[in-house]
């Protein structure tokens, strides 16, 4: 089996390189194409006003000055064209990418381009609350064990996985739970207000760590905060069809 590995948090990133391991214990034909640079937030965008460069790492590794759309791109039409891979894996990204999160990631973006390209796709994000340290082991302990039931039993081929790791040890997590993308609250965003050395305001956008009200039951977020592990089917069609009707009736 063929794996191409990207992420959005960079070719530096620790998460990538946790990634990457995790993917050799599924197989041997492993490839890494990253950004060069974060670019974490960047979603599904593609570069469209200005060269794109490729650096070789090694043989099988390689940074591309672009988003993660570009690298997937690059990856499957130029990198090792002519021999696809069987398998996208991007992440591990350094923070959970969950409820609305994803319209904004990046990492689940390099599985979204993988879904349009055929690629049986799989995003990976590790949860990160406190200021402990980044649980890297928690992703290196599960993600082979859902990988491998995912491979095995397949998977429908309109949709990609999200799967979100808690911030706990691997010891003490809840277990693993199938769940619906959730949604956030406006009290979730933080807006930090600060001014420069010349007294001009700038702004630092963000979301805040702990969730302000309860999610839904059965979704990723209540996973994540009750210390499951996430996985989460999406699709790409954002077709809302129980307006069709309404919609047809209105507009003849």
């Amino acid at each position: 089996m063929r794996i191409l590995v990207c992420n959005d948090d960079g070719i530096n990133a620790r998460g990538l390189k946790v990634l990457e391991g995790i993917a050799k214990t599924l197989s041997n034909d492993v490839w890494v194409v990253a950004p060069e640079a974060e670019q974490s937030g960047a979603s599904h965008s593609i570069t469209l006003h200005e060269p794109l460069r490729i650096r070789k790492i090694s043989k099988r590794r390689f940074a591309v000055r672009g988003t993660p759309t570009d690298c997937v791109m690059f990856a499957v039409y130029q990198i090792i064209s002519g021999s696809p891979p069987d398998l996208l894996l991007s992440g591990v990204n350094c923070g959970a990418n969950l409820g609305d999160d994803v319209t904004y990631s990046g990492t689940v973006a390099a599985a979204m381009e993988g879904l349009i390209l055929g690629i049986p796709s799989v995003a990976l994000s590790q949860s990160v609350r406190g200021k402990t340290g980044v649980k890297w082991s928690t992703a290196a302990h599960f993600a082979p064990i859902i990988l491998r039931q995912l491979v095995n039993a397949g998977w429908s081929q309109h949709a990609l996985i999200n799967i979100n790791f808690p911030d706990r040890k691997k010891t003490d997590v809840s277990g693993i739970r199938v769940t619906t993308q959730g949604r956030r609250v406006a009290s979730d965003l933080n807006i930090v207000n600060r001014l420069d050395t010349r007294g001009t305001p700038y702004y630092w956008l963000g979301f805040r760590r702990q969730l302000g009200l309860p999610p839904a039951p059965r979704s990723d977020l209540a996973a994540i905060n009750s210390g499951y592990v996430s996985v989460t089917p999406l699709k790409i069609n954002l077709t809302h069809t129980g307006s069709m009707g309404h919609l047809r009736k209105i507009l003849g």
